[in-house]
């Protein structure tokens, strides 16, 4: 019997709520490959060659028209992360900055990895503790490089700062020269709720933003997009020419056709219904078989984080845990009774059972 178990256990397949991308059903492959196949025959001379580092010019003078600012600021990367590298290795070395915490683990990753001393403003459910990036920035002994903070729908969180909250943010940074870097990966997925102006909106372009098409359009083409100072913009762009020679210009003329053609904006508006799905699929899930559970209801995003019972231990819940993953609070500077659940990644009907595997794998470690 226990052998027959334990092949059940092997052949079970894993829901997985750990990872950082979406479900494959919620790419739309056909379209994309159009839309490439139609870049590559109109200029598949361009885009199968060496290009600038700052990225595919068409697609930057798209993204410089939506947001209002001179093309020569965005720059294009292959995908966000190499983008936020690249800065902090240039920028953050050897200096300050001060990030919100909990947050993106790898982000926290590369701020540490450049050597920087690290200041954290506390995440909280009403908000973040703006009184933690004062004292941060007043104590510094060294200049701060960059005050980094993700707005809308946080990773791990999934939660939102306030217009006014936001507003603060950019205030403390101009009143102490600070670049604030605002990661807005996640701020076209809101499907509830009121439009939150971005800190770069309010601030007229003078932070630094930043965001990405790997959740709106697919994470395996590998575009992220930054709004620059013009200095930074022409470091970045020089450091992306010393590292990688050129981009993928074809992932980036393939995005620049899907919105030419209108296929990202009607998709947008579909993704956002389905992740609303996933989000209700996902609560109601919870309140069923998790009920004791906390978490505080996301407005839009791919994140939920849950409280699990006082005297959890979530990192020895998911190694109990049978035929499903999460991702421990821990791994994101949470504490270790929280769990951040991806309901992006999952096929909508494993949703609940995964739940169900996680409830189980909390009763056995109770």
């Amino acid at each position: 019997m226990q052998r027959e178990s334990d092949l059940q256990s092997a052949l079970m397949e894993t829901i997985s709520f750990a990872g950082d991308g979406i479900a494959t059903e919620l790419i739309e492959h056909e379209e994309l490959a159009d839309c490439a196949a139609t870049a590559i025959e109109r200029e598949g001379e361009i885009i199968l060659s060496y290009g600038t580092g700052a990225g595919y010019t068409p697609l930057r003078e798209l993204i410089a028209g939506r947001y209002g600012v001179h093309p020569y600021r965005v720059i294009l990367t292959n995908g966000w992360f190499q983008g936020l590298v690249m800065l902090t290795h240039r920028r953050a070395r050897g200096r300050d900055a001060v990030i919100e915490y909990p947050t993106y683990g790898k982000a926290l990753d590369q701020f540490f990895a450049t050597g920087a001393t690290v200041g954290y403003m506390d995440r909280i459910e009403g908000g973040l503790r703006l009184e933690e990036l004062q004292y941060s920035l007043r104590t510094s002994q060294k200049k701060v490089s960059y005050i980094y903070t993700i707005p809308a729908f946080q990773n791990p969180t999934g939660t939102s700062l306030s217009a006014e909250l936001r507003w603060e943010m950019f205030k403390l940074a101009m009143r102490f020269k600070t670049p604030l870097l605002e990661d807005d990966t996640f701020g076209l997925l809101r499907f509830e709720g009121d439009h939150v102006p971005t800190i770069f909106e309010m601030s007229a372009g003078e932070s630094i933003y930043s965001s990405s098409f790997s959740y709106t359009v697919a994470p395996g083409l590998r575009v992220g997009y930054f709004i620059l100072p013009d200095e930074h913009a022409r470091e970045v762009a020089g450091i992306a020419n010393g590292t990688y020679i050129s981009p993928s210009l074809i992932s980036q003329a393939t995005i620049f056709e899907y919105i030419q053609r209108g296929s990202f904006d009607r998709h947008l508006g579909e993704l956002r219904d389905r992740l609303r799905e996933r989000r209700d699929a996902l609560t109601e899930a919870l309140v069923r078989h998790l009920p004791d559970t906390k978490w505080l209801m996301p407005e839009g995003g791919i994140f939920l984080m849950i409280s699990l019972p006082p005297g959890s231990n979530g990192p020895a819940m998911l190694e109990a845990a049978e035929g499903v993953s999460a991702l421990s609070g821990t791994d994101c500077g949470g504490s270790p009774n929280t769990l951040r659940l991806n309901f992006a990644e999952p096929a909508l009907e494993e949703i609940e059972p995964g739940i169900e595997r996680l409830a189980a794998a909390l009763a056995a470690v109770a």
